[in-house]
C-alpha cells in the first residue's frame, strides 16, 4: 500500500516502530524531549491511512487542548478524517458514556456535574446537616474536606490512610470526616449530582458490572491510545483495562522518570506494572532527545540511573556541542538571587531573550527572595505554580500590621487586620475604624469594643509598645509573627505550608534599615503589570519565567536555573522518611534538569536561614544551618564528574546592576 506520508523519512527508528505497531498492547516509554507527541500524531494518521475508521480510535489525554491539537496536526498531515477520531480527556469521555447509559447506574441522563466550588458547598451543606458545623476551630474547612475525600476516591484508599499519609493535622477528626464523606455520597445521589471524581467512579462501575456494555464499547473502540500514562490514577488505569478487554489493542505513552503528580492521585505503578497487567506487552523506548545538549543528558541519565524502580533507558542527542552543567554554592539565599540576576543580564547582553530563561524550584516559597530582587532591578517575570510572594494572603495579613504601625490612619490595612481577628465581624470592624480614624481616637478604643476580642487587645498592646522610628523592620516582623501565629493556624487549614513564606518575609525585612523603605519595596508594582501597561500585552518575550517544577513539566528553555538544590529542599524534608516519596523527588529533579536546552545552572545557599520555621510548625530544629548538597548530586560523585563547580560569596553584595529593563 502506497502511503501519502513518508513515515520512514519523518520518524526515527523507535518512533517509526511505535507508529506502525498496531495490534496488541504496547508501552512507549518516551524519554524527555524524545518526540512523544509527534509519535502519537503520526500514529493517528497511520491508523486512519491504513483504513481504520476514525470512530474506532480513542485517544485519551489529560487536557482537551492536547487532544484537539494532536488531531488537528494529524489532519494537516493526512486529511480531515483524523479530526473525527474520538479524542478527549478521561472525564469528557466518561461524561459522554454516562449520559448514554445513565439508567444503568441509577442516575437520570440529565445529571448535573459540579465544579470544585459547587462540590465544596455541598460538602459544607452535609457538614451542617450532620451537626458538625460547631466543632472546634481547627476542624478542616470545606475545601480541605473535599481534598481529603477526593484523594480517598482517586487513590482508592480509606480516609484513615489518606489522613495518616497526607493530612496528619486532621487525624483527630477521622470519624467526623468519614461521616461527611458518606453523607456527601448520599446527598449527590439524592440530588442527581456528580463531581469530577464520580465521572470516573461510575464509568468504571458501568463497565465492570455490565458485560454487554463493556463488550459493545470495547468492540467500538478497537484502537486505544493514552497519553501521559505515568500520570493516571488507579481508576483511570482500571477504565483503560476494561475498555481494552476484548482486543488489547492499547498503546500507552509516557515516561516513568517524569511521574511527579502523586499529590493529585497519580499512581507511579500504573506505568511500571503495565507489562505485567497486559500479557505479551511490548515496551518501545524513545531515547533520542531533540532538546538538550549531551552534557546535560549525561547528568540527567546518571541521576535517573539510581532510581529504584524504572525502565532502563539512556537519552542521547545528535547535538554534540555544549557546556557542562554548572553547580553554584552561594553564600546565602540573597547571594543566590543576585548571582541569578547577574547571569540573566549577561545572557541578555549575549542576545538571549528573557522568555528563554527560567528559574525553577521545588516549592513556591523558594523564589520569595528572588522575586523581591527581580522587582528591585526592574526585571519582569511571570510566575507559575503558586501565588507571587507579595500577593499571598498570609503575607498581606502581616504587611497590614506593619502598615498600621507605619501609618495608623491606613483604613484599608486596619480593616484587613480587624477581620482576621476572632470575635470581630464587618459591623464591629466598621465601628473600630470609625473611632480610630474618623473620631481621631487613635489606639484609645472604647472598652466595650476591646472586650470583644483578645486578638484586638493584643494588637493594640503591641502597637503601643513599638517605636517605628527606632525599631528595625526585621524586629517588627518577628514581633508581629508571634502575634499572628495563632491567627494563621485558625484561618488557614494549610498553615504549615504557608509558614516558610512568613520566614522569608522576616529574612527579607532584616536586610532593611527603614520600615518605610521596606514597605515601599513590598508595594512595588508587579513587573508583569509594567509590561502590560507598556502596551506589550501577550508578548512574553519581555518576561522571564519563575516556576515550580510541577508547573514546568512539558516546557523548555534555553537556560534553566534550578535553585535550592540541597537536602531538605530537593528532596523536600517532608519526603525524608518515605522511600517512595524520595524517588518522586528524584523524578522532580530529573524533570527540572531536562527542561534546559543549552545551559543548566544548579544553585544552593550555603547557609539556610529558613530552617528556623521548622521548629514552630513541624517540631524540628531551630536556627540557621549549613546546607548539604542534594543527595541526587552526591550519588556516585555526580557533582564532580559532570559539573563545573563555582562559589558565590559576599563580593556580589556590592555589585551595581544596570537598570536595563525599566519601562
Amino acid at each position: 500500500m502506497q502511503h501519502k506520508i513518508d513515515y520512514t523519512k519523518e520518524l526515527n527508528p523507535a518512533q517509526l516502530k511505535a507508529v506502525q505497531s498496531t495490534q496488541g498492547p504496547y508501552l512507549v516509554v518516551a524519554g524527555a524531549g524524545s518526540g512523544k507527541t509527534r509519535t502519537l500524531v503520526y500514529r493517528v494518521a497511520y491508523l486512519v491511512e491504513k483504513g481504520v475508521k476514525p470512530d474506532e480510535i480513542l485517544l485519551l489525554t489529560f487536557t482537551r487542548k492536547a487532544a484537539e491539537q494532536m488531531l488537528r496536526r494529524a489532519s494537516h498531515l493526512l486529511d480531515a478524517r483524523c479530526e473525527k477520531v474520538s479524542g478527549g480527556t478521561f472525564h469528557s469521555f466518561a461524561n459522554m458514556i454516562l449520559r448514554k447509559y445513565a439508567k444503568l447506574i441509577e442516575f437520570p441522563n440529565n445529571f448535573t456535574i459540579m465544579d470544585e466550588s459547587d462540590a465544596e458547598d455541598v460538602v459544607n451543606i452535609v457538614r451542617v446537616n450532620l451537626g458538625l458545623d460547631h466543632l472546634e476551630k481547627h476542624f478542616p474547612r470545606k475545601g480541605a474536606l473535599l481534598d481529603v475525600i477526593s484523594k480517598s476516591v482517586n487513590k482508592s484508599k480509606d480516609i484513615s490512610e489518606v489522613l495518616g499519609l497526607e493530612y496528619p493535622q486532621f487525624a483527630e477528626w477521622e470519624s467526623a470526616i468519614k461521616k461527611i464523606k458518606e453523607g456527601y455520597i448520599r446527598y449527590k445521589r439524592a440530588k442527581s449530582l456528580m463531581d469530577y471524581d464520580d465521572l470516573l467512579v461510575f464509568l468504571k462501575k458501568l463497565l465492570h458490572e455490565n458485560k454487554d456494555i463493556r463488550l459493545k464499547l470495547s468492540g467500538q473502540y478497537r484502537y486505544i491510545m493514552v497519553d501521559e500514562y505515568q500520570d493516571t490514577n488507579k481508576l483511570q488505569a482500571d477504565i483503560v483495562r476494561l475498555l481494552a478487554s476484548e482486543h488489547d489493542n492499547v498503546m500507552v505513552v509516557g515516561d516513568d522518570s517524569q511521574s511527579i503528580y502523586s499529590f493529585r492521585g497519580a499512581n507511579f505503578m500504573n506505568i511500571i506494572d503495565f507489562p505485567k497487567i497486559y500479557k505479551g506487552a511490548e515496551v518501545i523506548m524513545l531515547e533520542e532527545n531533540y532538546r538538550s545538549t549531551q552534557q546535560i543528558l549525561n547528568l540527567t541519565n546518571e541521576v535517573i540511573k539510581n532510581a529504584s524502580s524504572k525502565f532502563e533507558k539512556v537519552l542521547f542527542t545528535k547535538k554534540r556541542e555544549g557546556k557542562s552543567p554548572v553547580f553554584v554554592e552561594a553564600r546565602d539565599e540573597n547571594v543566590q538571587s543576585k548571582y541569578i540576576i547577574q547571569k540573566v543580564l549577561e545572557l541578555v547582553d549575549d542576545g538571549i531573550m528573557l522568555k528563554d530563561i527560567a528559574v525553577l524550584f521545588r516549592a513556591g516559597w523558594h523564589s520569595n527572595d528572588l522575586e523581591i530582587e527581580l522587582a528591585n532591578h526592574n526585571i519582569p517575570f511571570l510566575k507559575y505554580g503558586g501565588q507571587r510572594f507579595v500577593e499571598a494572603a498570609h503575607i498581606k495579613d502581616v504587611l497590614s500590621y506593619l502598615r498600621i504601625a507605619h501609618n495608623p490612619d491606613d483604613q484599608v490595612s486596619w480593616h484587613r487586620a480587624l477581620l482576621l481577628m476572632r470575635g470581630i465581624g464587618q459591623k464591629t470592624a466598621g465601628r473600630i475604624t470609625g473611632q480610630i480614624i474618623e473620631n481621631k481616637k487613635g489606639l484609645e478604643i472604647d472598652g466595650d469594643i476591646l472586650k470583644k476580642s483578645e486578638d484586638l487587645r493584643n494588637l493594640i498592646d503591641i502597637l503601643r509598645q513599638i517605636n517605628t522610628d527606632k525599631a528595625l523592620p526585621g524586629e517588627l516582623v518577628k514581633e508581629f509573627l508571634e502575634y499572628y501565629e495563632p491567627i494563621l493556624k485558625t484561618k488557614y487549614d494549610d498553615f504549615h505550608k504557608r509558614a516558610p513564606d512568613l520566614n522569608s518575609l522576616e529574612r527579607i525585612a532584616a536586610r532593611y534599615k527603614s520600615l518605610e523603605a521596606f514597605l515601599t519595596d513590598m508595594a512595588l508594582e508587579p513587573p508583569e503589570k509594567s509590561v502590560l501597561e507598556a502596551g506589550l500585552k501577550g508578548k512574553r518575550d519581555h518576561a522571564m519565567t519563575l516556576s515550580t517544577i510541577h508547573s514546568a513539566k512539558g516546557l523548555e528553555w534555553h537556560t534553566v536555573f534550578l535553585i535550592y538544590v540541597a537536602e531538605g529542599h530537593l528532596p523536600s524534608y517532608q519526603s525524608m522518611d518515605d522511600k517512595d516519596a524520595i524517588e518522586e523527588e528524584r523524578r522532580l529533579f530529573y524533570v527540572a534538569a531536562t527542561r534546559a536546552k543549552e545551559n543548566l545552572i544548579l544553585l544552593k545557599p550555603a547557609i539556610d536561614r529558613s530552617a528556623r520555621w521548622m521548629k514552630s510548625y513541624s517540631g524540628g530544629y531551630a536556627g540557621s544551618i549549613f546546607t548539604e548538597v542534594s543527595r541526587f548530586l552526591q550519588e556516585g560523585s555526580i557533582i564532580e564528574r559532570f559539573m563545573d563547580v563555582e562559589k558565590a560569596g559576599g563580593d556580589l553584595d556590592d555589585v551595581e546592576f544596570e537598570d536595563v529593563f525599566k519601562v
